[in-house]
């Protein structure tokens, strides 16, 4: 279908059918779109050229079996896909403010496990009107077209967003449980850590988080060629902290994440003078569209005066909240 100038139309395209085009273009497939919308496939094809014959020119090329986007139909598709997140996330966010209250959070797996969980039955006592909603994931989200309110990242200041606010730092540290520190080898200077499995990530030599790495530690300490009883490899923070905790070995722990452990005896530091400094901090990152909604302000409150707590557990001087930038 091939208009002339002539017929091509001046004024914007209704937008009903943009959902059913931007179905059929992601399967590529009339029938799997249709049963996504819960339609017939003649409904959602004469959308298609209902569409078609408002923007002008054809979006598809259909062939027996399959259909493949034209050229125009991958340009607006482009637009579509972006478009369409955006409408939905606007229209949750009203339903919601005529509703229940709540916040949404993304956050990574083992932040969300060894930090924010412990602390978040406080929030709840303190605002039994308020419902949370986590999204632990390592994929860092958009704010600006998710379904979320709020991030909490990791990173070193260069990689965060100008609207990011700095909750803490981060140390590293050996930590071991007081069972295994008890039964085993006494732990009192760097080259005793390796008479004992050493527990760490295991692509933490591939990624960009090598200074999480025991070998950075024992470069530290001019330890470069010191080789451990045996490593212990795991994919998330929250298991290395796991494996230290019943006796498996001695993990080089971010400090923030092991406090509590450490306040309440559950692991110990046997080397606290050697903790080594990391680029990284964590940071609370608020979503344009939620920044000024009563719950995720009282939310953030709360988020910062936990973190004020932590940076003065983990002795993290000065405070942020006295100077100007910290990194």
């Amino acid at each position: 279908m091939q208009h002339s100038q002539t017929h091509l139309r001046t004024r914007p395209i209704s937008a009903g059918h943009l959902r059913a085009f931007e179905a059929v273009a992601r399967h590529l497939n009339f029938r799997a779109a249709a049963e996504e919308m819960a339609l017939t496939q003649s409904a959602v094809s004469r959308q298609i050229q209902a569409l078609e014959e408002e923007v002008g020119v054809s979006l598809f090329l259909r062939h027996t079996r399959a259909v493949e986007l034209t050229s125009a139909g991958g340009l607006l598709l482009m637009a579509v896909s972006q478009s369409l997140p955006r409408i939905d996330g606007a229209v949750r966010q009203i339903r919601q403010s005529a509703g229940r209250r709540s916040v949404a959070l993304t956050t990574f797996a083992s932040f969300a496990s060894m930090w924010l969980i412990p602390r978040l039955e406080q929030f709840q006592r303190d605002n039994p009107e308020i419902d949370i909603r986590i999204d632990a994931s390592d994929s860092a989200v958009d704010l600006d077209v998710a379904d979320v309110d709020l991030a909490l990242r990791y990173g070193p200041m260069a990689s965060m967003p100008a609207n990011s606010v700095r909750m803490f730092g981060e140390q590293l540290t050996p930590v071991v449980s007081p069972w295994l520190l008890k039964s085993g080898p006494a732990i009192v200077k760097p080259a005793d850590v390796a008479q004992c499995a050493l527990i760490e990530a295991g692509d933490a030599h591939h990624t960009h988080l090598q200074w999480l790495s025991w070998r950075r530690w024992f470069d530290e300490h001019g330890l470069s060629k010191l080789q451990p009883k045996r490593w212990l490899y795991f994919n998330y923070a929250y298991q290395m902290v796991q494996a230290a905790l019943t006796g498996q070995g001695v993990v080089l722990a971010r400090l923030p994440l092991v406090a509590e452990s450490l306040a309440n005896g559950d692991l110990i530091e046997p080397l606290p003078k050697l903790r080594m400094d990391s680029p990284m901090a964590y940071w609370l990152i608020v979503g344009p569209r939620s920044a000024q909604r009563p719950e995720i302000r009282a939310f953030c409150e709360w988020l910062l005066q936990q973190s004020k707590v932590t940076r003065q557990t983990i002795g993290e001087v000065p405070d942020p909240d006295t100077v100007d930038n910290l990194d």
